[in-house]
């Protein structure tokens, strides 16, 4: 199907109109979470979001996508891929894609996505070998890059606890990079609930904390790390407290040899996802 003519009349072009009213409400957490529904941003997180596809009803995982002319034109292959999967695209001015972008600067094109997350029971049924647990992360943009980062390690899947941040904070979808589609998600699960599935699944629980009486390095030198394992990550100011910390099998932390005084959530999320990745797949590991 052939684009509109840059000449043509924007469909959507009130900032008032219902649809773009119900596109904006979705800012709120609140209303997410009614209409289980929120807003990707960008055309790499639509792009993603169009080649999901369908969710187990039979639903596109993108209910209508936003565009300006000059983005329709420059992502023409996303536009046609998407109204090839019979996805709404409705062209609009810069004005409406601001208003229902959270971003200073809209990159031209949004999408009105549906909720993608799986069940807690889901992820445990699939036999994951490696998972990043969030418990207490508060910081959307935080959030968004441990999933980033759990998806380029090949983890199999995240859980977001009942006291962590909204998966589909736009920040979050936003610094996840699409990765929101590349694995399964569950989200508020209760922390002792997570942690007490994951072991009764032969998972061993891992609290990465800079307290810890275990070195990430002795885990790597001792082959300990090739088993099945949740990575469990606290609070960016505080950590884990005394009670999550006493959940998991050991408490871990990350080794210091320079004189920086510890490492963010995201970086320790990263340092420890890799090294059980890496060994995982050495002989002897659990996919090796």
């Amino acid at each position: 199907m052939s684009l509109p003519h840059p000449s043509s009349q924007p469909e959507l072009t009130s900032l008032r109109s219902p649809r773009v009213n119900a596109a904006r409400r979705l800012s709120r957490r609140a209303q997410r979470g009614k209409e289980r529904r929120f807003i990707a941003e960008g055309p790499q997180a639509v792009r993603e979001a169009v080649n999901f596809g369908t969710l187990p009803d039979g639903s596109h995982s993108v209910v209508e996508i936003y565009a300006t002319f000059e983005a329709a034109e420059r992502h023409a292959d996303l536009i046609a891929r998407a109204r090839a999967e019979q996805v709404t695209v409705l062209t609009a001015t810069d004005e409406v894609i601001a208003a229902v972008c959270d971003t200073v600067t809209p990159q031209g094109i949004v999408a009105v996505c549906r909720f993608v997350d799986t069940s807690f029971e889901a992820v445990l049924a699939a036999r994951p070998k490696l998972v990043a647990l969030l418990a207490n992360v508060r910081d959307p943009g935080n959030a968004g890059t441990v999933l980033r980062t759990a998806d380029a390690a090949g983890a199999d899947a995240v859980v977001l606890t009942d006291a962590s941040v909204d998966l589909y904070n736009p920040k979050a979808v936003r610094a996840s990079v699409g990765s929101l589609y590349h694995l399964p998600v569950a989200v508020g699960v209760p922390v002792e609930q997570a942690v007490a599935g994951l072991r009764e699944a032969g998972i061993r629980v891992l609290a990465a904390d800079g307290a810890g009486e275990r070195d990430l390095d002795a885990e790597l030198d001792e082959g300990t790390l090739g088993a099945p394992t949740a990575w469990l990550f606290g609070n960016e100011a505080w950590g884990l407290p005394e009670a999550t910390r006493a959940l998991a099998d050991e408490v871990v932390r990350v080794p210091i040899h320079g004189h920086a005084e510890s490492l963010n959530l995201a970086t320790a999320a990263a340092v420890c996802l890799y090294a059980s990745a890496r060994a995982q797949r050495a002989p002897g590991g659990c996919r090796g």
